[in-house]
């Protein structure tokens, strides 16, 4: 069914029903009427004389509160002519109000080295829902063989990406810059080749649009493979004290895709001093600028965790892979109730932060994806994909 099950996410729970409440009529004092009275004058006087200082946080305003609106720290030193250019630039863009669609469509991204083995999934996932998302298959090592209808005519001028290398983050920014150009796509999803859908798309669809965040895992770990990978070359623009980690596969609004496309200062920073072997420790452009970046700019427009589950719980090198065998409906159902995201740090305490995943300010499921599946799932999953993604 087409009909958008916004409500399974708590979109319902926002509609107060305010039942009749049957008193008797009472005599109100003279005095509640007249302090009713003078509030009402002085907030009509608020309403009409507001305050005049740029600083304010004002509580009448009908634009509301912004960060920028907000009394501003002053840099503790004097920043670059770049940094004041960037500065600019992306204030000006989180500033701008959205620019609203009247057919909004996510923007599902994929990055693989060459065939999606999982593509009769996604055609079985997109099924019916054709006016609501476009597709985007960057293949960096051959050019694959599409089985869906979705996919055909969908593969984007593409290059080598080697992993670990800042190659891989100019792939997601191919991707992203291609999925802009249609100005109805608010949501940028970015996906692997082992990537599947957790959920129906109605589901999928309500989740991501029906708020204003990016979905950007990020976290701070002062071990090795976190702010171990920091190299000071990065100064002053990017100091050790706001470096970020946290997994590539995003989900990005377009103010944010588009803030991504415009900023090179901090991109020219990841490119030159975070890559493998770097100072004899190695860092990885992928796991780290978005997230920096994001932390930095705007740290209360990101989760802080992915909507793409995988399972780092064997504590190797990778996550863990899920053969034939392990694909159960009980597995699938597992990894969609999971409402709360874990981040542990690579120190030697391996202190482990676990936090609710909420939505709208409503506790949710974390999850609407998840990796890493082989090839040889695909059948299992197509059985089990009407059961598993109904809610």
């Amino acid at each position: 069914m087409k009909t958008a099950r916004a409500w399974q996410l708590g979109i319902r729970d926002l509609l107060i029903m305010s039942g009749s409440r049957h008193r008797p009529h009472l005599k109100r004092p003279i005095w509640i009427i007249v302090l009713v009275s003078l509030v009402s004058i002085f907030l009509l006087g608020a309403y009409v004389y507001p305050p005049r200082s740029t600083t304010a946080c004002y509580i009448l305003s009908s634009r509301g509160c912004t960060m920028f609106e907000q009394p501003q720290t002053p840099p503790s030193r004097e920043l670059t002519d770049n940094e004041n250019i960037a500065q600019v630039v992306i204030k000006e863009l989180l500033k701008a109000p959205p620019v609203r669609s009247k057919s909004p469509k996510i923007a599902f991204m994929f990055l693989t080295p060459g065939a999606l083995p999982f593509e009769k999934l996604w055609d079985k996932f997109f099924n019916g829902n054709e006016e609501r998302f476009s597709v985007y298959v960057h293949a960096s090592s051959e050019k694959p063989v599409h089985a869906s209808r979705y996919f055909v005519g969908r593969d984007i001028h593409s290059d080598k990406v080697a992993w670990g290398k800042i190659s891989m983050l100019d792939a997601e920014k191919r991707l992203l810059a291609h999925a802009l150009q249609d100005p109805d796509n608010q949501q940028f999803v970015l996906l692997s080749d082992s990537c599947v859908p957790l959920h129906n798309f109605d589901y999928v669809y309500s989740y991501l649009m029906y708020t204003n965040v990016s979905y950007i895992d990020c976290f701070e770990d002062p071990g090795p493979h976190g702010s171990g990978r920091y190299s000071e070359h990065m100064m002053p623009e990017v100091e050790k004290k706001d470096f970020r980690k946290g997994a590539q596969w995003f989900s990005m609004k377009r103010q944010h895709a588009i803030i991504v496309m415009a900023d090179n200062l901090y991109y020219t920073k990841f490119k030159l001093y975070c890559k493998p072997n770097m100072d004899g420790r190695n860092c990885y452009a992928d796991e780290h600028y978005l997230q920096t970046l994001f932390h930095m700019i705007d740290p209360g427009g990101i989760s802080n965790w992915s909507v793409t589950h995988v399972d780092w719980s064997e504590g190797k090198w990778h996550p863990k892979a899920y053969r034939a065998q392990d694909v159960t409906f009980e597995l699938l159902k597992s990894i969609t109730f999971i409402d709360k995201s874990v981040h542990v740090t690579s120190n030697e305490k391996k202190k482990v932060t676990v936090e609710a995943c909420m939505w709208n300010g409503m506790k949710r499921p974390c999850y609407l994806f998840a990796r890493k599946f082989y090839p040889e799932t695909l059948d299992r999953l197509l059985d089990l994909f009407s059961n598993y993604t109904t809610v």
